[in-house]
């Protein structure tokens, strides 16, 4: 069985990779939908990624689905590592992020145009918290 910080450990080993819209390679760029699968990949879970999003969006509701089919079910709560959080920076524009702990974030920033950790935004709003369930999905 995986522990959910494993998927923090895993997103962690991305800092650094350039940030590409729909990238899911962190050699030539990733963006916070590609992280997820990344770090998924990097602890063996099989998943589902959504394809399609652009930078903003007036719903993400077609997408949601992947979450369940990732493993990550919907939770509230403190944040652990490990935890996935959907996130509303401004608008219409929703952004993945992956807690390493309860205070600080990976997360593909497209400002500075890589993956980053920094500690979470005070000015987003929490769409979705997922926590991955490691004993609902398979191994790759």
């Amino acid at each position: 069985m995986t522990h959910p910080s494993r998927l923090a450990e895993a997103a962690a080993s991305f800092v650094g990779a350039p940030f590409r819209l729909h990238g899911r390679d962190p050699k030539s760029g990733i963006d916070c939908v590609g992280l997820l699968g990344c770090s998924l990949r990097k602890v063996g879970i099989k998943h589902e990624l959504p394809v399609g999003y652009k930078i903003r969006n007036q719903s993400i509701e077609p997408w949601l689905y992947c979450a369940s089919l990732s493993g990550l079910s919907e939770t509230a709560g403190a944040i652990s590592a490990g935890d996935v959080l959907l996130v509303a920076p401004s608008p219409g524009q929703f952004h993945i992020m992956i807690a390493e702990n309860s205070v600080t974030f990976i997360h593909a920033h497209i400002g500075l145009r890589r993956v980053i950790r920094e500690p979470a935004p005070t000015s987003i709003s929490l769409v979705k918290h997922w926590r991955f369930e490691p004993e609902t999905r398979g191994k790759t």
